[in-house]
């Protein structure tokens, strides 16, 4: 009798272990089966040269970016085109990881739970965010940098413009790719996965931190003689500017202004309001991870001045960076960016809308509206209204040096507060020199374009 008591025990586990089993598959099945569907060794979906030959990708005008004829995948007609969208769509030989061909393959072969990949020779359609005519203007304003263009919708969360350089042609391989430094990173997405000196740019969280924890901010006045002692470190300005306050000394980006506010708030308060403003974390667009950005807050006073502007060892990622401008734009909370706007399994069922995912608090409401004003300061006093035709603009410009004898990286970022047209924007073009000159055209040509169209 024991011995059948100790059989039944014995099947009873097997039995629950079997269906732990099941239970778990399901639930991998069910979350993963489009990954599964999609890996490399399924021959099925890709070809000899390890092509996907199933799914088409188009911008949110309905252009097609890339698609699948006679076992082959193809791409936009136009060459520059094809450059402008090449870390948005990716390669054919799977080189740049955070393209859609590589990236979100699930969900272009049509797999769907019911039939799996049975009729995937149609495959999926995916419709990105973009707009191709965007990527264009921004890889044309670029000239041959290398560098990042981006603008996303703070309202929705929709990335409308996202180009990475040095790009190339994915039917036209350069033959040096690996060994020529023109290419160097030419398979990394500059916006997502990759961080940079601020330089300036980084003063709007400086200038945060002060404005609520400084009461008398707004009455100070600062006398810049072109540099100033902090310590053992001279911090150089980019001028003599001379008795200013604080409005001035942020649209003249005055480095003696800004080192000294950095050193009085102190290492730990700048901590908390760069953590606060999302520099050090990583954001998920559509299960694409952001690098994050890192600082060094283990410093000497003057090494501190530095870090307050921007410089020293800090380094952000310009996707983190744009998010902080839609926050300031949006009262101190913006949309968190995504990419795929919709999808159609390989049965043309469409997916569920998209919901709007909001960041937490950047920045406090009233201080984001303060940042705000003195960010169209800059504009109407140092950029040019004139440059930005139709565009109520806030902006902050950087120039981040980078080490001797390279050019510093050149910065714009910043946000529109037009009804129609709510874009917050990060544009970096590395060693490009200045950031309101070089940068701050790049990116006038890409805001002209979305917000007063292609015809002039």
């Amino acid at each position: 009798m024991k011995k059948i008591e100790n059989r039944a025990v014995v099947c009873f586990l097997l039995a629950l272990a079997l269906a732990a089993g099941m239970v778990f598959f399901l639930f991998r099945y069910l979350t993963q089966g489009g990954s599964w569907a999609s890996a490399a060794f399924n021959r099925h979906l890709y070809n000899s040269q390890g092509q996907l030959t199933a799914g088409t990708v188009l911008d949110r005008d309905g252009d097609v970016l890339s698609s699948a004829e006679n076992g082959e995948r193809t791409y936009y007609d136009s060459e520059v085109v094809r450059k402008a969208t090449l870390h948005a769509v990716g390669d054919l030989q799977g080189n740049i990881g955070a393209g859609a061909l590589n990236a979100f393959a699930d969900r272009m072969t049509g797999w769907n739970l019911i039939n799996g990949a049975f009729g995937a020779d149609r495959g999926g359609e995916l419709t990105l965010t973009l707009d191709a005519r965007y990527n264009y203007e921004a890889y044309q304003a670029l000239n041959g940098h290398a560098g990042t263009v981006a603008v996303y919708n703070y309202k929705t969360g929709e990335v409308l413009c996202m180009v990475s350089a040095p790009s190339y042609d994915p039917l036209n391989v350069p033959e040096d790719i690996e060994t020529n430094d023109r290419w160097k990173g030419a398979y990394v997405n500059r916006f997502l996965s990759s961080v940079f000196t601020p330089g300036s740019v980084y003063k709007t969280v400086t200038l945060a931190a002060a404005m609520e924890n400084l009461p008398d901010l707004e009455s100070r006045t600062w006398d810049c003689a072109g540099s100033v002692q902090i310590g053992e470190e001279t911090i150089i300005c980019s001028g003599i500017h001379g008795e200013q306050d604080i409005a001035a000394a942020f649209a003249n980006s005055c480095n003696a202004a800004f080192a000294d506010i950095a050193v009085e708030l102190g290492a730990e308060t700048l901590r908390k309001y760069t953590e606060q403003a999302g520099l050090t974390s990583a954001y998920r667009l559509d299960g694409l991870t952001t690098a994050k950005g890192s600082f060094d807050w283990n410093l000497t006073q003057g090494r501190l001045g530095w870090a307050g502007v921007g410089q020293d060892k800090d380094l952000v990622n310009p996707c983190a960076l744009m998010v902080y401008m839609g926050a300031v734009a949006n009262g101190g909370r913006a949309a968190e960016p995504y990419l795929i706007l919709k999808t159609k399994n390989g049965l043309g069922i469409p997916s569920l809308p998209r919901w709007t995912r909001k960041t937490g608090t950047l920045a406090g409401a009233g201080t984001a509206e303060k940042l705000a004003e003195l960010m169209a300061g800059n504009v109407e006093k140092t950029y040019g209204k004139s440059r930005f035709p139709n565009m109520d603009l806030c902006a902050k410009s950087g120039t981040a040096e980078v080490g001797e004898g390279l050019a510093p990286h050149a910065w714009f970022a910043g946000f529109l507060r037009n009804e129609d047209a709510p874009y917050a924007f990060v544009v970096l073009v590395e060693n490009g020199g200045g950031g309101s000159s070089v940068a701050g055209n790049v990116a006038a040509r890409v805001l002209d374009v979305m917000v007063n169209g292609y015809e002039k």
